[in-house]
């Protein structure tokens, strides 16, 4: 099976000016040679793009919605062949993979059908002297720059609601897991999509990526990506007026009180915590459970880790596919490392798991006892560790569980008590709240508060983020 893609710009797939390899890091071996874009490809991109725009964005709803169909229809058709990208280039187990693929098949089917349900508005004029409209219209060339984690569907968050709305799109997947984009690309040149409605190209490096977002041509920049990769391109892009869409970092906190159902809680954090090996900015990150249930919460997390399946076996139930390279590795290492160092103990996991000599793999970890000082409690460890900090009462519960650097994405609350519970979502500066479960789709809107981003993936908010709103006033006869 070749992986050996191009890239996709103003119609046509292309070669760029340079080359990068992409690695499994389940076993460590080549994947493909991709091209990626120098200064030259982005203009191209940047031009097709501006070009594309006068006709995209005046095409009708309909026509919009056909080509958006056809595009699902070779997603669905080529469904096998994209897992199978995402499999090999991230090391994602087969079954996980089933989500992503999912995501972008249903952000075409469910951005087609919600473009229709938006209207243009009126508002009453007090005088009685004019008529106003309101009237939603494309915001421009859209820019997106995606994370490794989620690779399709992450690309199925920003693809969607861009095409709907009549904004063409320049994609900038991860230099990382870029093989799956291409694929797409290669599935719209496929169905003859007119030139510069999308366009998807790999940078290796700031300078092509800060070219693109200094580009007075995109109208809207769009992230899944660190806070600090948001404040750069922000930075960068603020050499003309854009607007931003960006889900940033969290540091998830889950709550556990003393009359929650503690196996639901388990198996929903550690569900959570060691699906994609933790690589998930929803993933609970700081556990705090409550001194009377800690140690039946810590046992069956302990449990629950030490039986998860780990590893790559296409054949196999696998929860925990590899961290996505060795540098993240071994920066997780650390954290559990310095963890321990401080007084936390390693309850499961904490290294490499039996017999998996190759590939970036980190065992599903329970780490006891973890405190405020911690490096592993004040930083997003976006990997398979669960820290349980223990609580006596709630006097300094809401301090701890807001105190949160990378900002507000979710928290997670486990207790029986649902009044109580809602009264803890009002205190809780998160963009999420999941309340004894968890629950994401297409039309639920996701974006956090604070350091976590600005505006939403999913749901009509998002398709919201890509649309101006025009006032039309006309003067009534005397």
């Amino acid at each position: 099976m070749s992986f050996e893609k191009k890239m996709y710009i103003a119609g046509a797939l292309t070669d760029g000016e340079g080359q990068i390899d992409v690695f499994n890091p389940a076993n460590n071996q080549r994947v493909a040679n991709v091209p990626t874009a120098g200064l030259g490809d982005a203009q191209r991109a940047l031009d097709a793009a501006r070009d594309a725009f006068p006709s995209w964005s005046t095409t009708s709803i309909i026509e919009r919605q056909m080509w958006m169909r056809k595009l699902r229809d070779a997603v669905i058709e080529n469904e096998v062949h994209l897992r199978d990208c995402l499999h090999h280039e991230m090391g994602k187990p087969w079954g996980n993979t089933q989500e992503d693929f999912d995501g972008l098949k249903n952000s075409l089917e469910f951005y087609a059908e919600e473009i229709a349900r938006i209207h243009d508005a009126a508002i009453a004029d007090r005088a009685g002297t004019h008529t106003h409209r309101l009237v939603h219209e494309p915001a421009g060339v859209a820019l997106a720059f995606l994370a490794w984690n989620f690779p399709l569907l992450n690309l199925a968050f920003k693809i969607g609601p861009a095409m709907a709305a009549g904004c063409p799109i320049i994609i900038r997947p991860s230099e990382q897991t870029p093989i799956s984009a291409y694929a797409v690309g290669e599935l719209c040149h496929q169905i003859g999509l007119p030139p510069g409605v999308v366009q998807i190209l790999c940078t290796d490096g700031y300078d092509v990526a800060d070219h693109l977002s200094a580009s007075p041509i995109p109208a809207l920049i769009t992230l899944i990506g660190s806070t600090n990769t948001g404040r750069h391109i922000m930075r960068t892009g603020s050499s003309t007026i854009k607007r931003y869409s960006m889900e940033l970092g969290g540091n998830a906190p889950v709550l556990v009180f003393p009359d929650a159902d503690i196996d639901q809680a388990v198996n929903i954090t550690c569900g959570v915590k060691f699906n994609n090996a933790g690589q998930i900015c929803v993933s609970p990150n700081r556990v705090f459970v409550h001194r009377d249930v800690v140690e039946e919460f810590t046992d069956k997390a302990v449990d629950f880790a030490n039986a998860a399946g780990v590893g790559w076996d296409r054949d196999a139930d696998i929860l925990t596919g590899p961290v996505i390279d060795g540098r993240a590795w071994t920066r997780l290492k650390g954290l559990i490392d310095s963890a321990a160092q401080s007084g936390a103990k390693v309850l499961a996991g904490g290294d490499r798991p039996a017999g998996l000599p190759e590939g970036h793999f980190l065992a599903p970890t329970v780490l006891g006892n973890v405190t405020e000082n911690m490096d592993v409690y004040r930083q997003e460890t976006f990997g398979p560790i669960v820290s349980i900090i223990p609580f006596d009462d709630t006097s300094d519960l809401n301090r701890m569980a807001n105190d949160c650097d990378d900002g507000g994405l979710t928290a997670y609350i486990f207790t029986r008590d649902l009044a109580f519970a809602e009264s803890w979502a009002a205190k809780l500066r998160y963009g999420e709240i999941q309340i004894n479960g968890v629950k994401y789709d297409i039309d639920l809107p996701h974006g956090g508060i604070g350091q976590s981003g600005i505006g939403h993936d999913c749901s009509t908010l998002a398709l919201h983020d890509y649309l101006v709103i025009k006032r039309i006033t006309r003067a009534l006869a005397a």
